[in-house]
């Protein structure tokens, strides 16, 4: 009776196992990329620029090579900072080159060439193909090199079709809007820190606000994602760049980028890229690391130097993604190190993208209070951005 009685428990624990499996897929995210039957038939008889780099993935498949697959004309892809397979480092120079699996040209938008592909570039395509994984900052480089290639596509009248992908950070808006007068190569729009969208919302968002250069307008589409709220907590199945290996990284990058303008290494060289600080002047801690020259990080700050600090690697994501910005690690170090104002370099003003913060942080004011500074800032842009979102918040 007992045998018996166990049989049917275990088809019953089956079963359930089988019905929470179906409805964890039937809900689980799919990016734009999967829905191929959305935008395939956009493609017959075009000749067709793909912007994309590792992160192009349909699960075990990159973008290109289905595209390729189902015999469409891929001529060409443009690559980001970080290279079309993503192993280059933050700022390295990116030849251009030759996909070895398709034999398509692969053409940096990394080179020095400002972003923009040439006229001649321009002339070999119809329409362009956007499928790449962003982390929602506007220091991340990757949304504005896609601005850079709405701006010329609507110069040159082509088409672009983006594929949407969810945004890590996309729970919450945080930091300051940036002054333009800070503009540069990391801070391309006026808008916050963490501005929460997808690179599918914030290009309509380029369009609406006429953010294109002489208030053009590009001819977009863009194919959702299913399955996806703001409050979707995303895990990327893959690093979008080298120096962001996992989660809590990508989580902490709001909180510790600034120190790429300062003297104190964030942890590029070892084993925790955006998980820790420190210098080697810093007192009173136990922690230590010493940077190394890694392909992806050939001259790390700081570099073969023992550093004494901060280790982060150990907090947990969900207490880090509910707090947003923390400029107190910055405040930490800032003040142990006690060097005034050599401890900035001019580059902070373009990361944090007012001028205010370093003289707050000068004035000895907590992260609480220069982050009030900022809170009209969000309201501003929460309301600014309604227009555009795609999914719910």
């Amino acid at each position: 009776m007992n045998y018996e009685y166990m049989k049917v428990w275990i088809v019953i624990v089956s079963c359930l196992a089988c019905i929470l499996s179906m409805q964890a897929q039937a809900t689980s995210v799919v990016v734009g990329a999967e829905q191929t039957e959305a935008y395939f038939p956009l493609l017959k008889g075009k000749r067709i620029a793909l912007f994309s780099n590792h992160t192009g993935m349909m699960k075990d498949k990159h973008l290109l090579d289905v595209l390729a697959e189902n015999r469409f004309n891929v001529v060409a892809v443009f690559s980001p900072e970080h290279g079309f397979r993503g192993d280059a480092g933050a700022g390295d120079h990116v030849a251009n080159s030759i996909d070895s699996k398709t034999g398509v040209p692969v053409l940096s938008l990394y080179d020095g060439n400002a972003g923009k592909p040439s006229n001649e570039s321009m002339e070999k395509f119809d329409l362009l193909i956007v499928d790449i994984q962003d982390v929602g900052l506007r220091f991340y480089t990757y949304y504005i090199t896609m601005v850079k290639l709405m701006d010329t596509c609507a110069e040159h009248h082509k088409k672009v079709i983006l594929l949407d992908r969810p945004n890590p950070n996309g729970h919450y808006v945080d930091g300051p809007i940036l002054d333009m007068k800070y503009k540069s190569g990391v801070g391309g729009l006026p808008i916050p820190v963490v501005h929460g969208m997808t690179l599918g919302e914030l290009a309509g968002m380029v369009n609406g606000e006429k953010w294109l250069s002489s208030g053009l307008a590009c001819d977009l589409t863009v194919i959702k994602c299913l399955n996806y709220t703001h409050q979707t907590m995303y895990r990327l199945p893959i690093p979008p760049s080298p120096n962001l290996p996992n989660m809590l990284s990508i989580y902490l990058y709001p909180s510790l980028c600034y120190f790429e303008a300062t003297p104190v290494s964030l942890g590029r060289g070892t084993d925790w890229p955006f998980q820790v600080y420190g210098h080697p002047n810093m007192k009173g801690y136990r922690f230590t690391f010493t940077p190394r020259s890694v392909p992806a990080a050939i001259n790390p700050p700081q570099k073969d130097k023992l550093c004494y600090g901060v280790n982060l690697s150990n907090l947990s994501e969900e207490e880090v993604w509910k707090k947003g910005i923390d400029l107190s690690y910055l405040i930490d170090a800032y003040q142990n190190l006690n060097m005034g104002d050599h401890f900035f370099r001019p580059f902070f003003e373009n990361l944090i993208g007012v001028d205010y913060v370093r003289k707050m942080i000068k004035q000895g004011k907590s992260a609480d209070e220069i982050k009030a500074m900022w809170q009209d800032d969000v309201v501003k842009f929460k309301q600014q951005r309604k227009p555009y979102l795609l999914y719910e918040e």
